[in-house]
């Protein structure tokens, strides 16, 4: 428990440091790719729950990626066109405020996870993830054919949703919003696995009879954690159509549910600073073999290939065992 804190601090250094490398570098690109870094890292903390803590192995977390991008910059267009959207009784297409979208994003990911954790969850292993991929493929091909925001070719919008007196529009003003609101959800997902909660969903995982003995039902635990999961990726997903200020078909693809895994195992699966670690690493891997060949992506895969092998825990299980033997050296 206490290395896996350490090693949370020390990612969450590592991230603050590289965005403060770029604003007293005056690097705007630098500060736009930690802002990335610090989003993805949402993106993975909320399948984490489901994943690392639940055992549910989803591959359409990008489903409400998605769908809080969309929500995001579906919005977020109408306000900047100053358009109604439909006829709604609260005319929320007259403001472009950022939490009122987040809240939006996040509640319209949450409701979807709903009948799509239902169907899930009757079933397991290979069924649960073929089913959750079903359902993320079936918005991708429906965003695909949704003339009305971009279809196939996505839909733009030219200004960042506004915060307070914040200018949004400012690389490290963002960076701060990306990075603050990250460091919220991990200290959310930290009491929540360390409570009467938390320990249901790893008994959930771990003995589901026994849980089911003692009166309390393991489905219902699982489905409320695969809920929480899918507000925290939607909230990720609003985040990350602000920063392109665009959103596509894109967010929504099976490849997108495969990256955010990535960074999940990459880190550490069921750590809590995991998926900021696999986040940065993945964002740094990328930019650097990205420089050397356009298939970075397989050099990618070998040395993720690599840290499995390794031992399990990815990133996380590399730096505890690397303590351990620090420890013992000096013991």
């Amino acid at each position: 428990m206490r290395s896996d804190m350490i090693f949370t601090l020390a990612a969450m250094a590592a991230l603050l440091a590289a965005g403060l490398y770029g604003y007293l570098g005056d690097e705007p690109f630098f500060l736009t790719l930690a802002a990335k870094a610090a989003i993805f890292a949402l993106a993975g903390a909320g399948l984490n729950i489901a994943l690392g803590y639940g055992g549910l192995v989803s591959l359409g977390h990008a489903a409400f990626f998605g769908i809080g991008g969309y929500a995001a910059g579906i919005l977020a267009s109408h306000a900047r066109n100053y358009e109604p959207l439909m006829s709604w009784p609260v005319e929320l297409a007259g403001t472009t405020s950022a939490p009122l979208i987040w809240i939006v994003a996040m509640l319209a990911a949450g409701l979807f996870s709903l009948p799509m954790g239902l169907l899930s969850l009757r079933t397991g292993g290979v069924y649960f993830i073929m089913i959750t991929l079903a359902f993320a493929q079936m918005l991708y091909y429906f965003a695909v054919s949704w003339p009305a925001y971009g279809g196939e070719d996505g839909l733009s919008f030219y200004v960042r949703n506004e915060l307070g007196g914040l200018s949004t529009m400012d690389p490290w003003s963002w960076f701060l919003i990306c990075y603050a609101i990250l460091a919220v959800a991990l200290v959310f997902i930290a009491v929540l696995t360390r409570s009467r909660f938390g320990l249901a969903l790893t008994m959930a995982r771990e003995n589901p009879l026994r849980l089911g003995n003692i009166g309390v039902a393991p489905r219902r635990v699982l489905l409320t954690a695969f809920v929480i999961s899918a507000i925290v990726t939607g909230l990720a997903g609003a985040l990350y159509a602000d920063l392109n200020r665009f959103v596509s078909p894109s967010m929504l693809s099976w490849h997108m549910s495969g990256e955010i895994m990535v960074f999940v195992i990459l880190g550490g699966v069921g750590r809590l600073g995991g998926p900021v670690a696999g986040a940065c690493v993945f964002i740094l891997l990328e930019q650097v073999l990205g420089g050397f060949t356009e298939y970075w992506q397989f050099l990618l895969g070998v040395a993720l290939i690599v840290i499995v092998l390794m031992g399990s825990g990815g990133l996380a299980g590399l730096f505890e065992r690397t303590g351990v033997r620090k420890a013992a050296a000096h013991g």
